[in-house]
């Protein structure tokens, strides 16, 4: 691979050793400890490479920067962010694994005992890489590049400039926040205080994605309440709170589930599931693009826990359901010429933007509704949040040359 960025996989490989996860059950900004030990880490080497205004804020425990124009006129001030918290799959001694040269066709292992592989006929998305360097896991984890990926290339796009002051730049306000994975962790994002006038999350998938369009999303957790008494004396008394389960999920539409949906196809999706006869917690994500879809689903849920409890009686069933963002387009169809100048770096590129709608959401959904226009670009990582997680370094490189011509092109945006 080309040393251009000399330090960018190293970096990213340091990034996802650290085990950064989240947690949705705790109360706390950041959620985990964990992600502030990270953040401060990431605080000291903003610094060391030269970075101005370098903090933690408070209010939303984003560690924020700024790299000062070199202009001699005004442009928009750009946005970059990413976060660095990792999902709900096992991240505790990650051990990535690096396959060079791959040829686009083998089966890649991925534990020595083979019982985890990445599989091209199982995972097509691998033909596209022969001939690069992948970056897996080890089997027992998950990767990370959703989204250190991001992280890496923010930082290592700030390192670039910095190290080359002949490229003209603007002002660059960078964000690095937490709990993105939850949900959470842009709710009390300070738009002010970032001061940018547009912005990016570098948080997608595979090369060339650019992503303005997001589902509309809410959280569900259903909590049923049974009545254990001994089996032997059960009849016409026992309320099974598995059973009571069962009905709920059952009552859902089987079709809308995320292993049969796609395109701009909605769905409910039981993430977890932990009860006893007297009672079960389950939790879901429901989400569709449009937000009367969202609202009919939310209906729907209402609607079955109203029947089950008119069956068991009122209070077996309690749900705690609330929104947690939005469909960006709502906002960024009013601000198109963010999408144009990430448009044409890719083409300036050779890179043709993949402008799909993206079925799930990131932190820039939230910020983007909080007044500062936020599409998402691609970091790289396929098949995010698991075992079988993989990024190329390939990838990795592109999404800087991306980064670097958006700020380019942005240099020649005069007020």
């Amino acid at each position: 691979m080309a040393i251009k960025y000399e330090k960018l996989i190293p970096r990213f490989l340091g990034y996802v050793k650290q085990n950064t996860r989240s947690d949705e059950n705790s109360t706390t900004i950041p959620s985990t400890e964990r992600q502030t030990v990270f953040l401060k880490k990431l605080a000291a080497e903003l610094e060391e490479i030269g970075l101005k205004d370098v903090k933690i804020r408070k209010v939303d425990s984003y560690l924020t920067a700024e790299l000062p124009s070199n202009l001699d006129y005004n442009v928009p001030v750009l946005g970059l962010i990413s976060h660095i918290d990792t999902a709900d799959f096992n991240s505790e001694d990650i051990k990535p694994k690096i396959v060079e040269n791959y040829d686009g066709k083998s089966v890649i292992k991925l534990d020595d005992a083979g019982e985890y592989t990445l599989d091209p006929k199982v995972f097509p998305s691998l033909t596209k890489y022969a001939g690069q360097t992948l970056i897996t896991t080890s089997g027992d984890t998950l990767l990370g590049s959703d989204d250190k990926s991001g992280v890496a290339e923010i930082i290592t796009t700030m390192e670039y400039l910095i190290a080359h002051p002949e490229i003209k730049h603007g002002k660059i306000k960078i964000g690095l926040g937490p709990d993105e994975e939850i949900g959470t962790g842009a709710k009390n994002f300070d738009v002010p205080d970032f001061g940018a006038d547009f912005a990016y999350t570098v948080d997608g998938g595979p090369v060339g994605q650019l992503e303005y369009e997001t589902f509309s999303a809410a959280g569900l957790k259903v909590h049923i309440t049974g009545k254990d008494v001994h089996p032997s004396e059960a009849k016409g008394i026992m309320i099974n709170s598995l059973t009571v389960a069962r009905e709920f999920e059952d009552a859902l539409p089987a079709s809308e589930v995320p292993e049969q949906t796609d395109g701009r196809q909605g769905f409910f999706h039981l993430l977890e599931e932990n009860g006893t006869v007297d009672h079960t917690d389950m939790s879901y994500i429901i989400r569709d693009f449009e937000r009367d879809g969202l609202e009919a689903r939310k209906n729907k849920v209402t609607e079955i826990v109203k029947q089950l409890n008119d069956k068991y009686g009122e209070g077996t069933v309690k749900i705690d359901m609330g929104d947690q963002y939005y469909n960006m387009i709502d906002v960024i169809k009013d601000h198109m010429d963010v999408v144009k100048i990430a448009e044409k770096a890719m083409k300036n590129l050779d890179i043709e933007p993949d402008e799909a709608p993206v079925r799930g959401g990131t932190d820039g959904s939230t910020i983007s509704f909080k007044g500062l226009p936020t599409p998402n670009l691609f970091a790289g990582g396929e098949n995010m949040h698991g075992r079988f997680e993989y990024v190329a370094e390939e990838s990795m490189e592109k999404a800087v040359d991306v980064v670097l011509e958006i700020i380019k092109l942005n240099s020649e945006n005069k007020k």
